[in-house]
């Protein structure tokens, strides 16, 4: 047991691995119900990659041209996470080359000599109903041109792992793990010979769940948008299978794709990627789209709210606002100081971001990419607008909660003939220096231009006497506060008109122009653009309107007018980056 090991995880890591050696079937499947069908998607770039021996997985970079997988040096338990979760088997499907074939079933069946009989660090429920789910599909791909006895231990090893799934889904986290065990152990039921019993307890979970985890308003407690999209995907092939194998989902279920997809709608950009908040990252591209037309749920009219987010969307522009407080206690582990920053998309090119999840950085960018300064969003000082929970040193590889967010976060819609918009305020200052932040968005019906306002006020008797205390311990200095506004790393930007300005040049050839007013000086500073799928944070640039408040009100307008749109000879279309990680 590691020193920060609970001893409820101790525990949970015994009875897996006691549940995953007891797991023999009295008689397991040796063939398959029906013909199983790919529903998992991958990355050619990615395939490719690995077949060349570039193995990018977690944020980690291991190069050695024809190593087994298993035989890596693992960084840490993200990467080993990955690997025995086998989500790489649809990158290597979506090659589907003689070469991609070889490296799928040499990692696949060495998996069953080395760990088949429940040993090794994947015997978890949820990389065991991740790891089903990339067998089942792939199947074809694995057995093709394989011997019966290696044809057998295939089967064997999938029905000890539905045996195990089928004892142990439980103990998989509430939320996205246990979605990914369910919906496993219900794929390996219906699809293999003998093993059915196991699907009706399943489904009657996994509907459980859905009313459980998936709120009234179709979003999850993490207010994660790549997680909700991951737990949209799974409860569709789940309610895919079940119906191609005769049975009815649950209403429970369905009714949970219908509350999700709507919510997908409003998280979506103009380029199809998700807002990235909450430890999200912008999802494989194609997947929501996917989702979205299995789902078969028509597009119905937006709320104003969902999951907490407000969404503006006019022409080829989208604006898409955190318009909520975070989650609390466990549900925060991933969550951000995040509360009215935005992100805007024109086109199918990012432009204004959050610098996202530093999770695979190490340590110090998690916690980095946490704080409000890495949003774009008004922060005052170092403070953010909710604060993390401090790790002691006997604990500091426990998860980081957020113990204190805003209490009040207000959204009002504004519409008029030729703008929509949001006025919203939050009150997470208003501990720390008796301040709420309101701001104002504003987006043109022809989504040529974003009008906002930031403004700090001492709001009551109880404000003005907080805000007197700062201000007084600043030694009459005032407030220092930033609005912050993140670029996306393709976007070149350079001061203009004399320093009152910013151009923004877009890789499709668009220029936006940002300006301000109000006592504040303008400038361009480094920041960073963190992804996953990275190996190592990318540098990029943010404008930062930096000012002082020294009264109960303090104003700051700024635009972001489109100068030129995209030349009418210009094709704008993205391309996927060959190096990329899991």
């Amino acid at each position: 047991m590691t020193n920060t090991e609970s001893m409820g995880q101790r525990w949970t890591r015994n009875m897996n691995r006691i549940s995953a050696r007891t797991a023999r079937a009295a008689r397991g499947a040796t063939t398959f119900v029906s013909q199983p069908e790919p529903r998992t998607i991958g990355s050619f770039a990615k395939g490719r990659q690995l077949v060349a021996g570039n193995f990018l997985f977690a944020g980690y970079l291991v190069e050695s041209p024809g190593a087994m997988i298993w035989d890596l040096p693992a960084p840490d338990s993200a990467y080993v996470s990955t690997i025995h979760g086998f989500t790489w088997l649809d990158d290597l499907a979506a090659v589907g080359d003689l070469a991609a074939r070889e490296q799928a079933q040499d990692f696949t069946f060495e998996w069953i000599a080395r760990y088949g009989t429940g040993k090794g660090p994947g015997w978890t429920p949820d990389l065991t109903g991740r790891r089903l789910i990339r067998w089942i599909n792939h199947a074809i791909l694995l057995l093709n041109g394989r011997s019966s006895e290696e044809s057998a231990a295939y089967f064997r090893s999938l029905s000890r792992q539905t045996n195990f799934l089928g004892k142990r889904w439980k103990a998989a986290s509430p939320g996205l793990p246990r979605f990914e065990a369910l919906t496993g152990l219900i794929y390996a039921g219906l699809a293999l010979s003998g093993m059915d019993g196991t699907v009706g307890a399943a489904a009657r979970a996994l509907a459980k769940e859905c009313s459980r985890e998936i709120d009234a308003s179709g979003g999850l407690l993490t207010r994660n948008p790549e997680d909700l999209l991951e737990v949209f995907m799974l409860l569709n092939w789940a309610a895919d299978a079940l119906s191609d194998a005769g049975r009815m989902p649950a209403r429970e279920h369905l009714d949970a794709i219908a509350r999700i997809a709507p919510v997908m709608r409003a998280l979506r950009h103009a380029d199809g990627g998700l807002a990235r908040f909450h430890g999200g990252g912008r999802g494989m591209e194609g997947r929501l789209e996917q989702g979205l037309a299995t789902s078969g749920i028509k597009p119905l009219p937006p709320e104003d709210i969902a999951m907490g987010y407000v969404r503006l969307a006019q022409a080829r522009t989208t604006v898409i606002v955190d318009a909520a407080a975070p989650p609390l206690g466990p549900a925060s582990a991933h969550a951000h100081a995040s509360t009215l920053a935005f992100e805007l998309t024109s086109g199918r090119r990012p432009m204004i971001v959050n610098c996202g999840s530093g999770a695979t950085f190490g340590k110090s960018w998690r916690r980095a990419g946490r704080a409000t300064a890495s949003h774009s969003t008004l922060g005052i000082g170092g403070v953010s607008s909710s604060r993390l929970s401090v790790p002691t040193l006997n604990d500091s590889d426990q998860p980081e909660y957020l113990l204190e967010v805003p209490t009040e976060v207000t959204v009002a819609p504004h519409i008029s003939d030729d703008r929509v918009g949001f006025q919203l305020g939050h009150n997470g200052y208003e501990a720390t220096h008796g301040l709420a932040h309101v701001r104002r968005l504003e987006l043109g019906r022809d989504g040529r231009v974003l009008e906002g306002e930031d403004a700090l006020t001492a709001i009551g008797q109880d404000g003005e006497r907080r805000f007197d205390l700062a201000f007084h311990k600043s030694n009459g200095r005032g407030i220092p506060f930033a609005s912050r506004f993140h670029l996306h790393p393709d976007v070149d930007a350079h001061l203009d008109m004399g320093g009152s300005a910013v151009s923004l040049v877009l890789k499709s050839g668009e220029i936006w122009v940002f300006r301000y007013s109000g006592p504040a000086r303008l400038s361009l500073e480094p920041s960073v653009y963190l992804e996953r799928t990275r190996l190592s944070p990318r540098a990029t640039r943010q404008i930062v309107l930096t000012a002082t408040a020294l009264d109960y009100a303090t104003r700051l307008g700024w635009t972001f007018s489109k100068a030129q749109d995209t030349p009418s000879f210009v094709r704008d279309f993205s391309v996927e980056e060959p190096m990329v990680a899991h």
